[in-house]
């Protein structure tokens, strides 16, 4: 399959006299994203998130490459570029505009806007800019105002070095060597990526908390945006995780989000700062922990997301299963409560609701043991014997707090560590 996104734009160029620059400016752009299949061309790309249909887009590092490529080409011919066609990772061939260029005498400068199709992600719409000039020889790539540096060890890049990962380097490695041979260049090129309004978006990104500082990341595996897709959560996992390993910590803290937080530095501040947040992606987070060779896992959350794990439901995300009412009858039936209290929890709202009918009844107890042993026994199952993993569940409401059978003894170790 050959995909192409493309768009359909009218501009003008206009010498600035002032600066001595060639500036192009868009006047309309409509976006038009097709892809080809063999002689087949239908427009646009869309995957199915459950039953909605959404439409694709390409990422950051794309856009870098994009820019990168058509600054090249102007800084070689001396003419405006009003689209470049790269190729992705993924294999795909995107035909992508390029919004303003301006060319001098030894450097040019492309713009890319970043289209995430339908995905909710904070950096669509922003400017990515690739400003690029000859030397002698290889291929410098740096970021500029706006791409963040890092500052942690255990991300894609080194400490100090900007956070332009891996894959978007080689991207714009091949972008503009592509152009060198084009037009017979045997030099180097310096390349330095910008997003004008990088600062502010990051703040709104996980980079802050991961010890990149000053921008947001230039990333992506594939070169296109899937919507909705657990990708990027994962990798941001992974990345976190990693950067635990490499700070060399051998236990491995998981949260499931903002309540977790909150207890975690209610109960233990000292250790706050080690918590990696997988949200809903449990399974996957422990399973990012086995493969990067953690010796122990402790997830901390709160009874209305981790009672699912008592049913072996490893993505708590509601659209995955509920399962939390089922799960807390089950514990109660393989504990003898009567069945006339269990058939009440079936119209609970909620798990504390739930809890509340156990309490008056004297049996919360009893049927919380039995989940407490049941979410162990799934965890176990999960790591395959590879680490140990306990949890630790707690609510608020009922000043609850449950640990599995390694839980304590993996708050020590994560406390001495």
């Amino acid at each position: 399959m050959r995909t192409i996104i493309s768009n359909y734009v009218k501009c003008i160029s206009v010498w600035d006299m002032f600066s001595d620059t060639l500036t192009i400016n868009m006047l309309v752009w409509y976006n038009v994203i097709t892809f080809t299949m063999g002689d087949e061309c239908v427009n646009e790309k869309y995957i199915y998130s459950g039953t909605q249909k959404l439409r694709c887009g390409y990422t950051t590092g794309s856009c870098a490459a994009a820019a990168s490529m058509a600054a090249a080409q102007m800084l070689l011919s001396g003419k405006t570029v009003s689209s470049v066609s790269i190729t992705v990772p993924s294999g795909d061939t995107l035909e992508i505009p390029i919004i303003h260029g301006k060319l001098a005498e030894n450097s040019a400068s492309c713009s890319v806007i970043k289209d995430s199709g339908d995905d909710p992600d904070v950096t669509a719409g922003i400017e990515i800019i690739a400003e690029i000039c000859r030397i002698s020889h290889g291929i410098i790539i740096l970021g500029g105002k706006g791409v963040g540096k890092v500052t942690k060890a255990g991300l894609d890049q080194p400490v100090g070095e900007w956070a332009i990962n891996s894959v978007p380097r080689k991207m714009i490695t091949a972008a503009v060597t592509e152009i060198a041979e084009l037009y017979g260049y045997n030099g180097g090129f310096q390349v330095t990526v910008s997003v004008p309004d990088g600062e502010n978006i990051a703040k709104k990104t996980f980079n802050p908390r991961m010890g990149i500082i000053g921008g947001i990341s230039i990333i992506g595996t594939t070169g296109i945006v899937e919507p909705m897709s657990s990708s990027a959560m994962l990798g941001t996992i992974r990345a976190e995780a990693n950067m635990r390993k490499a700070a060399g910590y051998h236990t491995l803290l998981l949260t499931v989000g903002n309540y977790s937080e909150d207890f975690i530095r209610l109960k233990n501040g000292d250790i706050s700062e080690r918590t990696v947040t997988c949200s809903n992606f449990i399974g996957d987070a422990v399973d990012i922990a086995v493969s990067l060779k953690f010796s122990g896992i402790l997830i901390v959350g709160h009874i209305g997301k981790l009672v699912k794990l008592g049913s072996g439901i490893m993505n708590t995300h509601s659209s995955y299963a509920d399962g939390r009412m089922e799960t807390l009858i089950a514990c109660g039936v393989i504990a003898g409560v009567e069945s006339r209290i269990l058939a009440n929890l079936a119209d609970c709202a909620t798990t504390d609701a739930a809890l509340e009918i156990l309490y008056e009844n004297g049996c919360a107890e009893q049927v919380l043991d039995v989940l407490t042993k049941r979410i162990n026994a799934y965890l176990t199952a999960r790591t395959k014997g590879e680490a140990e993993i306990g949890a630790v569940i707690f609510s608020n409401k009922h000043d609850l707090m449950l640990k599995t059978e390694k839980a304590e003894e993996l708050m020590k170790r994560i406390s001495e560590e």
